[in-house]
């Protein structure tokens, strides 16, 4: 007897393990973040950051020194300005992150949101070099899967279909469908309206780091095909 593939008439949003991972990691580090005293905290928070004044001479200055200067490519994703900030970062990567696991496979999915967490750091660089304003939250990372799922979430399916099996879009297909152009809209004015606002990171008043999000969304949306590994057929078993 054949034993129907796990998975397959699962809910699009049933969040995979590796996301839930991820989540708990942010969490843990926000708590960390509450529980330290006052000034302990803002030395935890600026040590993770990414500040590119520490590529214009500045490392020695901050905390971390300059194992910082690497190392904040990726740990800036990992700690977030408050909780409100972590519980939106949150939602749209149980929403959008959750289908991109699914698709690509606990390891795949963490390489493919750390560079594009990265790309997000390294647009932010080339805009603000040298600034002193602290860069922190999964926002990049989390627009690279928003980039990615809309690749292959839109696409026509049977019912009950694994989105793994799901053949991913062209670039040109999915840049000229009109629902996906309606979200990418809605992606773009929420950005506006957030980078109109300034918010408070370590003391430090900045704008939100919209590059940040456009670098991590490019990275995903043309990228994405590279960590794809199409539809991933799982073997039945016999019993």
């Amino acid at each position: 007897m054949q034993t129907p593939a796990m998975g397959a008439s699962e809910p699009m949003f049933n969040v995979p393990r590796v996301v839930l991972l991820l989540a708990g990691v942010m969490i843990g580090m926000q708590l960390i973040q509450m529980l330290l005293p006052g000034e302990e905290s803002v030395q935890f928070l600026l040590a993770l950051a990414f500040i590119p004044a520490r590529y214009n001479g500045a490392a020695l200055e901050l905390p971390g020194g300059y194992l910082t200067a690497v190392t904040s490519f990726l740990t800036y994703m990992l700690v977030h300005a408050g909780w409100v900030h972590l519980l939106v970062n949150l939602l749209w990567m149980a929403a959008f992150g959750s289908p991109v696991a699914k698709r690509l496979g606990d390891w795949r999915f963490l390489s493919f949101s750390a560079l594009c967490g990265i790309a997000g750091a390294v647009t932010h660089l080339v805009f603000h070099f040298g600034e002193m304003t602290p860069v922190v939250g999964a926002s990049a990372a989390i627009s690279g899967q928003m980039a990615a799922a809309l690749r292959f979430v839109f696409a026509g399916r049977r019912p009950g279909e694994d989105l793994a099996q799901v053949p991913l879009e062209s670039l040109s297909k999915t840049l000229t469908d009109r629902r996906i152009l309606t979200v990418l809209g809605f992606w773009v004015v929420l950005n506006i309206v957030f980078g109109l606002g300034v918010v408070s990171i370590a003391g430090t008043a900045g704008d939100i780091a919209w590059e940040a999000h456009i670098g991590g969304f490019l990275f995903g949306l043309l990228c994405f095909g590279f960590f794809n590994t199409g539809s991933r057929q799982p073997v039945p078993q016999q019993s």
